[in-house]
Formats: structure tokens, sequence, C-alpha cells
């Protein structure tokens, strides 16, 4: 049964077990994340340049915007300042600096009308993010910028949580992805030929849940949740940062959530910072996950 819990009481341990068993958690906007939302807000409106960013591409043709996302989103990723305030979110949550480890934040944005939907404005179908290889113990943090509605948040599909889905991940490998696929992003416009894990089965989206949080709220949940970009139709821009977190234990114990449909193979292991000093997960335990390309991978673990 999947259920969603508003701010629980729990120790992060027990947040842990919640959501690696499918459980969605929402916490009320924190002193961080409200700052979070602030300082994302300033770059946004500073790289819009007096417009409203909700309804700026109304105003502006799809290249210019696309360009405008090419500059702004990775200043915003590699600002120091973000590091900083995930760093103080997860500490107003009670996850251990020395055990904690998480990557960069991201920066999203779901244009209305299908205006940009592609590449750096990648509208997500139905997937899991460890179909991605990321791995089972992940979690990921999902905060809006601005007022978000039912018609431009995101969408999970709860029935797929215990169902396994036929999909493409056994050919997705994150270091091939990473040298032929990321940085070329802004490039597509009107459409998006990078190849990507998506179902290869016809996937029901209903019954569906859609959380609608104000900013600076924060969402968690686990990669292994079968979740989409909901398309867009409110009129309105809808901008959100996301990142994700693993725990030490859990990756020398792999425990998390089970694998019952990922077959893709490198890992994003490399990605996470500790909490307490910024230092990358031990080597040799991001070898244990690390598998070759075309090795073939085990589900149902």
């Amino acid at each position: 049964m999947n259920s969603i819990y508003i701010d629980p009481i729990m120790s992060d341990e027990q947040r842990r077990e919640a959501l690696y068993d499918g459980q969605l958690l929402v916490y009320s906007p924190s002193p961080g994340s409200a700052a979070f939302v602030r300082f994302a807000d300033e770059m946004i409106r500073e790289a819009f340049a007096g417009r409203d960013p909700e309804t700026a591409q109304f105003l502006m043709d799809v290249t210019e915007y696309a360009a405008l996302l090419a500059d702004l989103k990775p200043k915003f990723i590699h600002h120091p300042k973000s590091k900083e305030f995930i760093r103080q979110i997860l500490g107003e949550l009670g996850c251990d600096p020395s055990q904690t480890y998480f990557d960069v934040p991201r920066m999203r944005s779901a244009t209305s009308d299908d205006y940009l939907s592609t590449g750096i404005a990648y509208a997500f179908h139905p997937h899991r993010d460890t179909w991605y290889s990321a791995p089972m113990f992940q979690l990921n943090f999902w905060i809006p910028i601005y007022r978000i509605t039912a018609e431009n948040g995101m969408a999970f599909h709860p029935r797929y949580w215990s169902q396994p889905v036929k999909n493409g991940s056994r050919e997705y490998n994150y270091a091939e992805w990473n040298k032929t696929s990321r940085l070329t992003a802004a490039q597509h416009i009107k459409s998006d030929s990078r190849k990507q894990p998506k179902p290869e089965e016809p996937i029901e989206l209903d019954p569906q849940i859609r959380v609608v949080l104000p900013p600076g709220a924060i969402l968690l949940f686990s990669a292994a949740q079968l979740h989409s970009t909901v398309p867009n139709t409110s009129g309105r821009t809808r901008f959100s940062i996301d990142f994700r977190t693993v725990n030490l234990a859990d990756g020398v114990s792999n425990h998390g959530a089970r694998n019952i449909d990922s077959e893709c193979t490198g890992t994003t292991m490399r990605d996470y910072l500790r909490s307490a000093d910024l230092e990358h997960l031990p080597e040799d335990l991001i070898a244990r996950y690390d598998t070759p390309a075309n090795q073939t991978v085990a589900v149902g673990a």
C-alpha cells in the first residue's frame, strides 16, 4: 500500500525504510528549503531580465528560451551556495552528515502547452530513476520554486511500485550517457533523439497521484517509484529543484527498494558528495555497483 505522510515524525532510518517501502513523504517548507527557493528565484528572475518567468515562454522565441535555460541551469547547479542549501536542508531533516551523500541539485522547468518539452526542458515519460543507473537506495528530493497545480506538477503511478514494466534500461549505461548525450541537451529543441530508457509496453497512467505542494515544501520518494512529468496545461511554466541522496550504510549493505525491472549498467554513485565535508563515496564501494556496459543485470533483488 502506498501512503502519503505529511510532516512525519520519524528518525532518518525510519524515513528511509518508509521510502524503500514505497511511501511518499511531504515536509513543510523549512528555513533551508525556503532560502534555497528564494535563491533560485533570484537567479531565474535575473536571467529572464524583468519578464515573468512563469509566462515568459509566451513572449520569447523557443530557441532564445532554450539558450537562456542552457545558461541558467548550469550556473544554478554548480553555484557553491546550492550545495550549502542542500547541506542545511539535510541537517534540518535529521540526516547524519557522516552517512548522507548528495548529488548536485537540478533546476527543472516544464513549459505549458508543449512549448518546449525536449532537451534542456525535457518532459519525462513514465520512468524510474533506477532505469538510469541510480542505486536502489537512492532517495529523491523535489521542491517547487513557484506555486504549482495538478496541471503542471509530477505524477506517480503507484500500481507499478510492485508491478514490473518492460523497459529499455538494459541498453543504458550512465558513463556512456555522460560521454555522448548529456552535454547536447540544449541542442534538442523541436525533438529529442537521445536514446533513454522508456517503457516498452503500454502503461496505464491511472490511477495516479499528483502531490500539489507550496513553494519550498519538500517531496521525498524512492528512486524506484514510477513517475512522470504531468503534461502542462496550466498556462504557466513550472520551475522546481530536485536532488538525490544515498546513505553510506545502506550502500555497504545494499539495502534499499527491491529491483523489479531495472537492467541498466554503470552507476551514478560517483556523483554523490558527503554532507559533512563534500568527499566522494569510497571508490571500492562505487566499484561494487559500477557494472560494465552490456553486462546482464539480475532483477528481483
